[in-house]
């Protein structure tokens, strides 16, 4: 038996979570999905970066639903703050916030104020905690993670380079991020900012340092929204910005020069986790989706479900679901023991499978769709965009191949690979 399986190893739904899963659900199905498509058709009224009256109306309308019903923060593991959850448990919420564009959101669990929000709990002060970290507890405001760089292969982090000095009291910015991830929306506060703080007696990973940079500071210059596919995700967005001598308080750097990798690592596992927990969500969507046109469209006297290979198509696409489901499932396990490390390989896994698995179901139900599949009148050519980006947010899969590959042959070898 491999040594990876351990007896005590617990992956179904816990009692503790299955009532919050039922109300979960059929929130997100009730009363959130049946309001995305006007809440998106609102983007294209007015300025595409202000939310409407209309956008807002829905979107703290419903927030304030969860709030009341006690559905919210469920990403808080271990934390006094939350619920409580295991990433086993929250992975089940998760899935399901998956099927919506709207519902992470609604219940204060979106991307990538879940990690930024983990990272001012435990590395800020309380000046911070204050400032960023409670109003984004309570979903008042929102923040951005400034990782990505235009001129340097940022899947090797070591090649990050945005200048950071120290000056008197304080640090001086300079460089450009992109794909900045929710920088776009008005209401967002903060940008957590990995940069470049070198030091010859240090070690090659730990030549950078985590730094929080008020949104509004004098210097930053949003030049552009990046487009997936040519969607620019507005009113959130992936933007390109600039930093042209922009001064932050000493004090918001965090840990210390030279501990952002500690940092980031910290905050990308779950963050990872979380995202693949929302794609098989959307792959279980597209499934429905799927399932649902073949049973009511006919074509050659029958209905398409029976036509060519499609019960195959069907099958595999149950089959590599669940394959998805329990692989995040365990990587998710293995994070709860408390070893990042161990877990590490785990995510890199999940983090490359679940995307494939999804775009692979997305694509065979726009397949089964036809013409409308890839249009504006399904969810499925929105669902594809969100999940091929996925196969490079967070480390594109060759990055993540090569971590399995070496674990794997560490097994075998006393070298250092």
């Amino acid at each position: 038996m491999s040594d990876s399986i351990n007896s005590n190893m617990a992956l179904g739904m816990s009692d503790r979570v299955k009532p919050i899963h039922e109300k979960v659900k059929a929130m997100v199905q009730d009363e959130i999905i049946p309001l995305d498509d006007e809440y998106l058709e609102e983007v294209n009224k007015g300025s595409r970066w202000e939310y409407t009256a209309r956008q807002t109306e829905i979107l703290e309308g419903l927030k304030d639903n969860a709030k009341e019903r006690g559905l919210w923060n469920f990403w808080l593991t271990d934390s006094e703050r939350g619920y409580g959850l295991s990433t086993v448990e929250y992975a089940y919420l998760a899935e399901e916030m998956g099927k919506s564009h709207l519902a992470a959101e609604v219940f204060n669990c979106a991307a990538p104020d879940t990690g930024n929000m983990e990272v001012l709990e435990r590395y800020g002060n309380d000046d911070h905690k204050k400032r960023w970290l409670e109003p984004l507890l309570e979903g008042k405001i929102r923040s951005a993670y400034l990782m990505t760089e235009p001129d340097v292969a940022s899947s090797d982090a070591t090649n990050i380079e945005m200048s950071c000095v120290r000056d008197g009291d304080s640090y001086v910015l300079n460089g450009e991020k992109w794909w900045s991830s929710g920088a776009g929306d008005p209401r967002c506060a903060v940008y957590i900012v990995m940069v470049a703080s070198p030091d010859e007696e240090r070690k090659k990973h730990q030549q950078h340092s985590m730094i929080l940079v008020d949104a509004k500071s004098a210097g930053v210059e949003v030049l552009r929204a990046m487009e997936v596919y040519g969607m620019d995700d507005a009113p959130h967005g992936h933007m390109h910005i600039r930093f042209t001598n922009v001064r932050v308080p000493a004090e918001n750097l965090l840990l210390g020069e030279g501990r952002g990798f500690e940092i980031s690592q910290g905050r990308l596992g779950p963050g990872r986790i979380h995202h693949c927990m929302r794609a098989i969500g959307q792959a279980e969507k597209a499934l429905e989706q799927m399932c649902t046109r073949s049973l009511r469209r006919e074509a050659f006297g029958k209905p398409i479900a029976h036509l060519g290979a499609n019960y195959d198509i069907i099958a595999n696409c149950r089959m590599e679901i669940e394959q998805s489901r329990l692989l995040c499932l365990k990587a998710a396990w293995m994070m709860d023991q408390g070893d990042p490390r161990a877990a590490a390989p785990w995510i890199s896994q999940i983090k490359v499978v679940a995307p494939l698995m999804a775009l692979k179901v997305i694509d065979e139900a726009v397949q089964m769709f036809g013409a409308q599949g890839v249009s504006q009148d399904t969810s499925l050519s929105n669902a594809w965009k969100h999940v091929r980006t996925l196969r490079l947010a967070d480390g594109p899969d060759a990055v993540h191949r090569r971590q399995v590959a070496r674990e794997e042959l560490r097994k075998y070898t006393q070298q250092k690979i």
